[in-house]
């Protein structure tokens, strides 16, 4: 009977064949028209006039300046919101305590925030004007116009991405292995290596993929804290703005593939988790 009434359920909710085809055509022109033109254009433009003048665009000193300050702001953000996001996660999912919910809520500013206004906090609590100013002058220690306050801008807007990966496939699974480990003889640190990081490990390498590309294309939080320095504290983004208002156009494109080959890495990377992952929550995997 039950059966019976699930298979009359699943026709009674099929969509009729015009409407699927309407769907279908109406996400693949959106897909075209903002996703898969704009890339051709980016890449178009960066080899408009030929190989060799897109390969002198990235190797210019000035644009392997803004590569190097990438990866090591990169470098530095990521590894720092992945501890942050672990540890975040644990706390939320395996301890009850008051606040729980504003700590959520503060691990969700970041999305709220414009980064343009998470750039401009930093330059209030750490620039030449602000009341921190005077004693970083007088210690020689320069944050804003710098690569510290880069660090402190990227690192500020990629925090979220590991923790909220983390959090929700945390609750799911619950706390009764890691209980038994414990109850067991093991320690806090076995616990974790042996149980639980085999349990999120494909969330956890996520949560780190979208962090590292947020971190690579950050642009607007970065762009405040910079100082626009070029060759010492352009990033990637900041040297394409910088190429372009310049009228360098291929340069600038030549600049902005290299971006774009890290954010199709990127998807890449995802699919394949996401199908190591969905293979591996399978029963029998």
């Amino acid at each position: 009977m039950s059966s019976h009434s699930g298979r009359k359920s699943s026709t009674a909710l099929r969509d009729p064949r015009w409407l699927r085809w309407s769907l279908l055509t109406i996400a693949l022109l959106f897909v075209g028209l903002f996703l898969v033109l704009p890339l051709l254009a980016v890449f178009g433009y960066a080899l408009d006039k030929g190989w060799e003048t897109y390969r002198a665009a990235i190797v210019d000193a000035d644009a392997r300046a803004a590569i190097r300050l990438t990866l090591l702001v990169t470098a530095i953000a990521v590894p720092l919101n992945t501890l942050f996001g672990v540890a975040a996660a644990w706390l939320v999912t395996r301890y009850a305590f008051r606040g729980k919910g504003v700590l959520l809520s503060l691990i969700d500013l970041p999305f709220a925030v414009s980064p343009v206004i998470a750039g401009l906090v930093f330059v209030l609590l750490f620039g030449a004007q602000s009341w921190l100013g005077p004693w970083l002058a007088a210690h020689d220690m320069k944050i804003i116009f710098a690569v510290p306050g880069i660090v402190l801008a990227t690192t500020f807007v990629t925090f979220p991405f590991v923790a909220r990966e983390l959090i929700p496939l945390m609750q799911a699974q619950g706390s009764d292995q890691e209980q038994a480990a414990i109850t067991l003889g093991a320690s806090g640190f076995a616990m974790f290596w042996r149980v639980t990081l085999p349990k999120i490990g494909w969330g956890l390498l996520y949560g780190v993929i979208l962090c590292n590309a947020r971190a690579i294309g950050e642009f607007g939080a970065v762009s405040v804290v910079s100082g626009h320095i070029r060759g010492l504290t352009n990033t990637m983004p900041l040297h394409v703005e910088i190429l372009y208002n310049e009228y360098n156009r291929t340069a600038a494109f030549a600049v902005a593939s290299l971006l774009a080959l890290f954010a199709l890495l990127t998807l890449v990377l995802k699919q394949i988790i996401g199908w190591r992952a969905q293979r591996t929550a399978e029963p029998g995997a």
